[in-house]
């Protein structure tokens, strides 16, 4: 067993059963999901956006009134233009007439050049790239993008900019750039993800460590808990746990949620840390208070069975309102059926359909299985047999059988039974071709 897995497990063994009876007939146990695996995703450095500068076009303005031609001089006493056709015609309005003699030949105007926007502040988007070779030697940017790059402007963050749109190896110059000249954590940071874990980059867990390290050493709190799983998964060798809890401890305390969160699972272990479910409690509840949604979920089976915690079912289903609403599908599957039973909060059965709805869609079984008990029982929705069923053979496929639907599927018709079958068929040949995978209960 992995090591995030298992202190999954003991998180499940401590919350106790984490989801209650859906009364239904005939009822079913509602099994607890242990907390989401620990999220190891990188630093988001979220930039202030600022207005979009408007692009200068190339060419001219797409209207512009055309100069007039110049009048010939003629030699003798100026006389009125004589018209090409030999009947007199009216001249159109506003249009100039043209003279009889054809004037000498001159340099044509220049085209007018687009104005500049004025007005505008530069947004946090990647320049123009400049013409000819760049001025500094040993890289391949541009003058202007890595002038740019060195501006101590919060507006913009050229490095993130180029990591959120793909421009992994652009992100990579610029990082390194501002790591070495300006001496920024967090662009050390950047490279360290950039080497770990990041497509289009040679992986190389060496120089993540690295400046993983120079990062730390600067008091980065997100380097901090980006060294520590790297330590404790051992990506680079050995796992050194005792080193990764040191640094998680060192990154709590400077307020990282993700960081509070995995060193809480370690307490709850008890193989790194000796075993303290309080202490694990509080790292809960600094993580939840930070808005970790696998926090709340985790915080609210302390509540609900009180472990670690003061037993209290009301503040257990705001948790799991918060991290349902956070989109951790687990809580959307509890809060719904707490919502259905009226526990611990006001019974809202629409609201807790339309959220079981939610989450089987994004291939929860347990709420594929507790949609079709709703649908085929009838149980404040319109009994509908076909769509209910469908949702009984999608979870059984994942996993999560149920003897009263097997029975309602046997009792259907061919032609009904056929409709279920075909209706699974489509939503399991979609998910195939769209990656999607059921997740397990």
């Amino acid at each position: 067993m992995s090591f995030p897995v298992a202190l999954l497990a003991w998180c499940a063994v401590l919350a106790g059963p984490a989801a209650a009876q859906m009364r239904l007939v005939p009822p079913a146990d509602i099994p607890s999901q242990p907390p989401s695996p620990p999220a190891e995703a990188p630093r988001q450095i979220v930039p202030q956006q600022a207005p979009k500068a408007e692009p200068r076009r190339s060419g001219p303005p797409r209207r512009h009134v055309a100069p007039r031609e110049p009048r010939a001089k003629a030699a003798s006493k100026p006389t009125a233009p004589k018209p090409i056709a030999p009947k007199p015609a009216e001249p159109k309005p506003h249009a100039p007439a043209k003279p009889a003699e054809r004037p000498e030949a001159k340099a044509a105007p220049a085209r007018p050049v687009a104005p500049k926007p004025v007005g505008s502040k530069p947004a946090a988007t990647l320049p123009a790239p400049t013409h000819g070779a760049p001025k500094f030697p040993g890289t391949t940017l541009p003058d202007d993008l890595r002038e740019q790059a060195l501006k101590e402007d919060p507006a913009i963050d050229v490095v993130y900019g180029a990591y959120q749109r793909g421009f992994y190896r652009t992100a990579l110059e610029l990082a390194k750039i501002r790591a070495t000249e300006k001496n920024d954590p967090v662009a050390m940071t950047m490279l360290g993800e950039l080497y770990s874990s990041t497509p289009g980059i040679r992986r190389d867990y060496g120089k993540a460590i690295e400046w993983y390290k120079r990062a730390v050493a600067l008091g980065d709190r997100e380097a901090m808990f980006a060294l520590a799983m790297l330590y404790i998964s051992g990506r680079n060798g050995e796992p050194d746990r005792d080193a990764g809890a040191k640094l998680l401890a060192s990154s709590a305390k400077l307020g990282e949620p993700k960081a509070a969160y995995n060193l809480a699972l370690l307490y709850l272990d008890g193989n790194v840390l000796p075993r303290d479910v309080k202490r694990a409690a509080e790292l809960l509840r600094e993580s939840a208070d930070a808005g970790n949604a696998d926090a709340q979920y985790a915080l609210s089976g302390f509540y609900k069975a009180g472990n670690g915690v003061e037993k209290d079912l009301a503040k257990s289903v705001r948790l799991l309102q918060a991290a349902a609403v956070a989109g951790n599908v687990a809580a959307e599957v509890e809060y719904a059926i707490a919502l259905f039973n009226g526990t611990g909060t006001t019974r809202n059965r629409p609201a807790a359909i339309s959220l079981l709805r939610k989450a089987a869609r994004q291939n929860n079984p347990i709420a594929q299985n507790r949609l079709a008990r709703v649908l085929v029982l009838g149980d404040s929705v319109p009994v509908d047999k076909i769509d209910g069923l469908k949702w009984h053979v999608i979870a059984k496929t994942a996993g999560k059988g149920d003897l009263m639907l097997d029975e309602a599927l046997a009792q259907l018709s061919p032609e009904d039974r056929a409709k279920v079958d075909a209706a699974a068929a489509k939503w399991l040949d979609v998910g195939a071709l769209t990656g999607a995978k059921a997740t397990s209960p």
